[in-house]
């Protein structure tokens, strides 16, 4: 058999070749503001490649990215990989100090921005010794200065210096991207992907009992492409020449419910919190979305209802899924064929991972149906150690430990269970309660400090924090509120608070979250609200 490597730049040039007038739409608050076919996006990427390559940028060096979801965005995705590179998504939510620590660790030279988020560059690019160039994107009026930074524009840099680029011809294990994670222990890691992984991710992805994207499809990808490659869609609509809406930074339900009927949608994917704005404004509005076939959730667990609301107004199949930055990142989907009821499961592991439960202490359960345990995983697609780490991630077996509890029920079906350490989920994304709490334990007014999820219908979890104030000092919820803002984002600050006399604790002297947690349950401690 022929020599192939498994490289992501022949995703493109697949689909330039093939369906080279499929469109790529970018749109901005609904309203689609640009449209390319895969042909001249494949041509402009490549001619991006050659002036990374002016810049001084070669096989391996890393190019950041704080951008959403827009042409451009997608145009530096496959500048970078197609010619070696490594795309480094960044997460604009966080902190200008969570950003420039990832910079710096990646070493990023090069840093790609959306015009909206000028400012927060502004903030980032002083702490980034490494950082040399600033390209401006979605935007054509000329950059702001930055003091030790070359500045362009994306088209500006484009037109000085884009040429034709050699792509491919490197080995299919050559790192693609780069994606940070808050992971299962809290501290944000680096992974690392490869041609090769991203490549079968893709396969995956496109299986029957998967995603299923076909020529014939038009995909809105509402999930954030700095968000674990956008779920893989960037790299899977090409793959079959599917239209691609890329809804830019906006994604209120008014806008995507425009934006998914003029486009004439027929997959959606995002996490819960999307559907839910989209779905009050139809019953708002009494607007339809004829063309919509099937929508794909993420992120947190979705209740029941939520789920039977979406099939009824949408009048779509709603997809169930389970995945991790770890994971590349799918790791279960149900089918696209609609079930009798709707399911609070996961779904099924397409062909390419295999997953086990196992103990406390690792090992395997005897018994993998109908029973919870910790939920480990192996495949092409999955992290073997993060980057710049010295050690592997793995157990003896080659598998990876999600940090999650999962049963299996008898088809095969999976249900997350919860969580085996105290990260919080909300909206997709991961609020790190020690980052908080380390914060508030430094006010000497707090003797001890937790921070709790509480289940939410719309973020799927939230985050309540809970104080034992030191004897004799005033209770002042508010101070700790402002104490956190400005260190981390705003959307992880608590909007409710618990004042305990004494923390409960457990055997270790450790605050026993879970009592915690089963205490504001089962209404046993009552909670007052803030202000974020």
């Amino acid at each position: 058999m022929q020599s192939y490597a498994l490289t992501i730049d022949k995703l493109l040039d697949h689909a330039a070749k093939w369906s080279g007038d499929r469109e790529v739409v970018s749109a901005d608050a609904g309203e689609a503001t640009g449209r390319v076919g895969y042909a001249e996006l494949r041509a402009r990427s490549n001619r991006m490649s050659g002036a990374l390559q002016t810049l001084g940028m070669g096989p391996g060096d890393r190019i950041g990215t704080l951008a959403w979801n827009t042409q451009h965005h997608l145009e530096l995705y496959y500048a970078a990989m197609g010619a070696g590179m490594v795309c480094h998504t960044l997460n604009p939510r966080l902190t200008a100090e969570q950003i420039a620590a990832m910079v710096n660790e990646a070493e990023d030279r090069v840093l790609g921005v959306a015009a909206s988020l000028a400012g927060l560059a502004a903030q980032v690019a002083p702490l980034c010794p490494t950082l040399q160039h600033i390209v401006l994107l979605d935007q054509a009026a000329p950059p702001p200065a930055s003091a030790g930074k070359t500045m362009w524009t994306y088209e500006a840099l484009l037109d000085a210096h884009g040429a034709p680029a050699v792509w491919g011809g490197f080995d299919e294990e050559t790192p693609a991207g780069l994606c940070y994670t808050s992971g299962t222990t809290g501290r944000p890691k680096g992974v690392l992907y490869t041609h090769r992984s991203n490549y079968l991710h893709t396969l995956r992805a496109l299986q029957a009992d998967a995603f299923a994207l076909t020529g014939g499809d038009c995909v809105l990808v509402a999930v954030p492409m700095f968000h674990a490659n956008g779920w893989g869609l960037p790299f899977a609509a090409p793959a079959v020449g599917a239209k691609l809406v890329l809804p830019g930074r906006h994604a209120d339900g008014a806008s995507l419910a425009r934006l998914m009927r003029d486009e004439r949608v027929t997959l959606a994917a995002g996490v819960q919190t999307v559907w839910l704005g989209v779905l009050d404004h139809l019953d708002a509005t009494g607007g339809e979305l004829p063309d919509l076939k099937r929508v794909t959730i993420g992120g947190s667990s979705c209740p029941d209802a939520l789920i039977r609301r979406m099939e009824q107004r949408l009048g779509a199949t709603v997809q169930t899924s389970w995945g991790m930055t770890e994971l590349s990142p799918l790791g279960a989907v149900s089918s696209p064929d609609a079930l009798p009821e709707p399911t609070r499961s996961s779904g099924r592991v397409p062909l390419g991972l295999d997953l086990k439960l196992t103990d406390a202490d690792g090992a395997t359960l005897p018994e993998q149906r109908g029973t919870v345990g910790h939920l480990k995983v192996k495949g092409a697609s999955v992290v073997d150690r993060y980057f710049k780490a010295e050690a592997d991630a793995l157990d003896a077996e080659g598998y990876f430990d999600t940090g999650d509890l999962a049963s299996l029920d008898d088809r095969g079906e999976l249900t997350i269970r919860g969580r085996s350490k105290d990260l919080i989920k909300s909206g997709g994304e991961w609020i790190n309660p020690a980052e908080m709490e380390e914060i508030l334990g430094q006010d000497p007014a707090v003797a001890q400090v937790a921070v709790i999820g509480r289940a939410d219908a719309k973020w799927g979890e939230r985050p309540v924090l809970v104080v034992e104030f030191q004897s004799g000092r005033a209770a002042d919820p508010q101070a700790l509120l402002r104490r956190l803002r400005g260190k981390v984002p705003d959307w992880w600050l608590p909007a409710q608070y618990v004042a305990l006399e004494a923390m409960p604790l457990a055997a270790t002297g450790k605050i026993d979250k879970l009592r915690l947690r089963a205490d504001y349950a089962e209404g046993k401690i009552r909670a007052d609200d803030l202000t974020p």
